[in-house]
């Protein structure tokens, strides 16, 4: 009998581009600072303080949206997936958004999980608006905002508020990208994943092979974007919060802006955004619902995923539905 061939095609080295210019800035501050004293360089602690707070809190739940991946690619049948489909079109996406429910991974693990539905054979609609429901309806984040917010009068607006704004601006987003195929969407990735299994492959060496791959793939842009995140973080005034807290309006886009730069995992968030006790319900919403689905390091997740002009529809599409969904309950509450 023939033995088992595996194609392997060559690895296409420009994609790691981002990741050692990212590394390579790391390691000539590192050499730059070595010589000097630390504690007179206080702006440089704090920078690699957060980018490595941020890739410790990240990573675990990257490897974990890879685990998820791998399992979806070789254990799952892709019947399951295309029944999905068999609903009723106006319950596609509502349902692809409450699965998120049954996947604990936050942002960052909910963007292979995505594509490797999408390429075992769901509506790209319909996997776009799990990508954006899961990092906020999954129960991990639900617990935590449950004890963010517990014992507070605005427990149950925080709470059932950013389950139901998620699930809107995730089914939103998907409803504006139900017309474009999988082509049209997802960047070929011809340095990870490019195998062609023969039948006789294990599919415990198939799972380690796409969960490696998919890890790869998903932290070299988490490592570019912590970086980034760090720098914004470290340079941007913190009293900026307090001067805008009681403007209107502002207030939503101040604390949407602020999710966006802090890039916090979705697992965390809402212990930070219960620290901001000047900022009103509509407010903390905003940062709740916003960052989870449009932050500094998704912004390099989604260039290195989707298509050319993805980012500027799930900024714009997302940053609409929370700032008018905010903004109702606050008057139904005020």
């Amino acid at each position: 009998m023939a033995q088992a061939t595996i194609d392997r095609r060559p690895t296409d080295s420009v994609g790691w581009r981002p990741i050692y210019a990212a590394l390579g800035g790391l390691v000539a501050l590192g050499a730059a600072f070595s010589l000097a004293d630390p504690a007179r360089i206080p702006e440089v602690q704090n920078l690699f303080l957060v980018f490595g707070s941020l890739m410790i809190e990240a990573v675990p739940f990257v490897l974990l949206g890879a685990v998820v991946s791998a399992l979806i690619e070789v254990y799952v049948p892709a019947s399951a997936f295309e029944k999905l489909a068999l609903l009723p079109r106006p319950l596609q996406l509502p349902a692809a958004g409450l699965a998120g429910m049954a996947f604990p991974v936050c942002e960052c693990g909910s963007v292979p999980v995505a594509r490797r539905m999408a390429d075992k054979g769901l509506a790209p609609s319909a996997a776009i608006t799990f990508m954006l429901a899961a990092p906020i309806l999954n129960p991990v984040v639900i617990a935590s905002t449950v004890v963010a917010y517990r014992g507070r009068e605005t427990f149950w607006p925080m709470v059932l508020g950013r389950m139901s704004l998620g699930l809107v601006a995730a089914v939103a987003v998907g409803w504006v990208m139900a017309g474009r195929s999988k082509e049209a969407l997802l960047r070929p990735r011809p340095d990870v994943d490019h195998e062609h299994v023969h039948p006789e492959r294990s599919k415990p060496t198939a799972f380690v092979s796409h969960l490696t791959g998919d890890f790869i793939f998903m932290g070299r842009f988490l490592v570019l974007g912590a970086f980034v995140a760090g720098v914004m973080q470290t340079f941007v005034p913190q009293s900026f919060i307090g001067r805008v807290a009681d403007t209107p309006v502002l207030d939503l886009v101040a604390l949407m802006g602020l999710a966006f730069l802090l890039s916090l995992c979705s697992e965390s968030d809402a212990f930070v955004a219960a620290s901001f006790v000047q900022f009103g319900v509509g407010a903390q919403l905003a940062f709740l619902v916003f960052g989870p689905m449009v932050d500094t390091k998704l912004g390099f997740l989604y260039r290195g995923t989707f298509t050319k002009g993805f980012l500027r529809t799930v900024v714009l599409v997302v940053g609409a539905v929370t700032l008018a969904g905010t903004l109702w309950i606050e008057v139904l509450i005020g």
